[in-house]
């Protein structure tokens, strides 16, 4: 496997791009801290396992193992920690990595890898617009900053990207079902000229600790952003549930249960504050902002869905 990985890399078409993709992810993560922390964001450190993580709303295998008597699991996103922290530190942000164990189909996609980061970052009394507005502007940073630096390296790979207007269109998740299917968002990524949202989202698309509208029932102010091209979701995020009667509820009515979430659901308990966050993948970026066929390219050590890796 070794040797076929490193003649893979020997290859000097694989290893141009790569090079390209891995200065990018210094130079962008760079800038996502400085933009983060100039806006009076705090770094935290990532969490690797927990007795609870991310039950997230697709099957994925569960990586989790015994230690001392108590069961772990692998993060899978620090949803609950970044909740219960941002009650303290009103900005905060990590770059957090992530393990998800994909069933073998989603290596179809090209945009799926089984450990991948993303920076994941949370605000306290803040709403969907905070958080959708903070997006555009980290997004449209990120883009002009790679412009700025990095026109040699674009050039190399012959990939040109431009920085999008703001605000960015919005469609609704149930409209965009209603025209396309299911499979709205690759057609409305194939379509695009520039990144979009998809907002409002039906809650039994969603995990439990997704905020459900005051307005209309059934749907959680969430949002999505979607690539143009064809590079489909970027960032994933919203307004967190803080009542605990409504997370209870919810945990619920996705068959599952408190105790799965019991060191969260006990902090739950002491009273949280209103909170909207997002992640946003770091890989999936990259591949993006190459225009990469495939998110591997990106990694040197790829872990692609239903396939042997180093």
């Amino acid at each position: 496997m070794e040797a076929t990985l490193m003649g893979s890399l020997r290859d000097h078409h694989r290893k141009s791009e790569l090079e390209v993709a891995l200065k990018l992810n210094g130079s962008i993560r760079l800038k996502m801290a400085q933009f983060l922390q100039e806006r009076g964001f705090v770094e935290i450190p990532p969490v690797i396992y927990s007795t609870a993580t991310d039950p997230l709303n697709h099957p994925v295998y569960d990586p989790s193992f015994d230690y001392e008597g108590t069961r772990y699991s692998i993060t899978k996103s620090m949803i609950f920690h970044k909740q219960i922290l941002v009650q303290q530190f009103p900005k905060i942000y990590s770059f957090s990595p992530n393990v998800r164990l994909e069933m073998p189909e989603k290596a179809k996609t090209g945009r799926h890898l089984l450990e991948f980061t993303q920076l994941d970052l949370e605000m306290l009394d803040a709403t969907r617009e905070d958080a959708i507005r903070l997006g555009e502007d980290l997004f449209c940073d990120v883009i002009k900053h790679v412009k700025e630096k990095h026109s040699k390296d674009l050039e190399s790979i012959e990939r040109t990207i431009s920085v999008p207007s703001k605000p960015f269109r919005r469609i609704k998740y149930m409209d965009a079902m209603k025209q396309y299917g299911d499979d709205f968002e690759s057609i409305l990524s194939r379509e695009a000229k520039e990144p979009f949202w998809i907002i409002d989202i039906p809650l039994e698309a969603r995990e439990f600790y997704d905020r459900e509208s005051d307005t209309e029932k059934g749907i959680l102010n969430d949002m999505d952003l979607i690539y143009p091209e064809g590079f489909c979701e970027a960032l994933s995020g919203g307004e967190r549930e803080y009542k605990i009667e409504r997370i209870l509820e919810r945990v619920r009515a996705k068959n599952q249960s408190p105790e799965q979430f019991e060191w969260f659901i006990e902090e739950a308990r002491s009273g949280l504050r209103l909170s909207a966050g997002f992640g946003i993948g770091i890989e999936r970026l990259l591949r993006y902002i190459c225009g990469y066929k495939r998110i591997e390219d990106t990694h040197p050590f790829p872990k692609i869905p239903g396939q042997k890796s180093v």
